[in-house]
């Protein structure tokens, strides 16, 4: 035979043999995002599929980690989330899954937050050094809660807590005896004293009690590093340790804390970032 025919035979034979014992799309995976244009402070979806279980993806944004969980069939799924302070622009979404590694592009754009000015007593505003010593305390309770990655609990979208009309929305820049300046992180509902709360989604009650800030407060562990909070609550129906499903009632408006009135403080952490309710609700789970 032909050297040269020869060798191009054994070389399509190498080929196709090497194609049988490691074809080209072995462990290859798909990934997604969405949505891919967000606003600071939102939440977004990362799904997966085509992974080859027991290989757990996982993804990374500015040095933030986002953790999956198997829905089955190959396929996972991980809520992500970016900063307030977030600058606009295209940000790298890494994902990987075994071996293989995908970049992913999410865009940020430019988002206008409302102002508002308030006066108020100086003690209101800024605090006596035994409450700022109070306060220290308590936030390093709730880092630590924050900071606990469990299972997923939760079930499908999320859902308000009540369904109001909206106060103060998240991003406000509340500025206050035209010196401080602070951020509002949360999403205010109106409510009148003694409503119903619910449960934003499946959960378990890791914290229900009383906060210099937020008075009554119920923080829910839904798993995978995602937390809701609900701040000046006038009485609990739950308490620590409960595991509750998605609608069911935890506690009744109130204004207890730092509140000017009857409302709710709702909160979303994802990865201890503080992210818009209103993104993570209006995501397809």
């Amino acid at each position: 035979m032909n050297p040269r025919i020869l060798e191009s035979f054994l070389t399509a034979v190498l080929t196709a043999l090497l194609f049988v014992v490691c074809p080209q799309n072995a462990f290859a995976f798909h990934a997604e995002i969405s949505p891919k244009t967000i606003s600071p402070g939102d939440a977004f979806l990362i799904k997966v599929t085509d992974a080859k279980p027991p290989l757990m993806p996982s993804a990374s944004l500015a040095k933030k980690v986002f953790c999956f969980s198997d829905s089955g069939d190959g396929c996972f799924i991980a809520i992500g989330a970016v900063d307030i302070e977030t600058k606009p622009g295209t940000y790298t979404l890494k994902i990987k899954a075994g071996q293989k590694q995908r970049k992913l592009k999410v865009s940020v754009k430019k988002t206008r937050f409302p102002k508002l000015k308030l006066t108020l007593p100086a003690d209101k505003v800024f605090l006596s050094p035994d409450d700022l010593d109070l306060v220290k305390n308590e936030n390093k309770r709730l880092q630590s809660i924050f900071q606990t990655v469990s299972e997923k609990q939760w079930n499908g979208s999320f859902m308000m807590p009540l369904e109001n009309d909206k106060s103060t929305v998240y991003g406000t820049k509340r500025i206050m005896n035209r010196k401080f300046v602070s951020i509002h992180k949360g999403l205010d509902i109106k409510g009148k004293e003694g409503e119903e709360i619910k449960a934003s989604n499946d959960g378990r009650v890791v914290l229900a009690e009383g906060l210099f800030y937020g008075g009554n407060t119920l923080i829910l562990d839904h798993g995978q590093g995602l937390y809701t909070i609900y701040m000046h609550l006038s009485g609990f129906k739950v308490k620590p340790g409960d595991i509750l499903s998605k609608g069911e009632v935890v506690g009744f408006v109130g204004s207890t804390g730092r509140s000017s009135g009857p409302h709710l403080h709702f909160g979303v952490k994802v990865m201890d970032i503080n992210v818009n309710p209103v993104s993570l609700i209006k995501l397809g789970l």
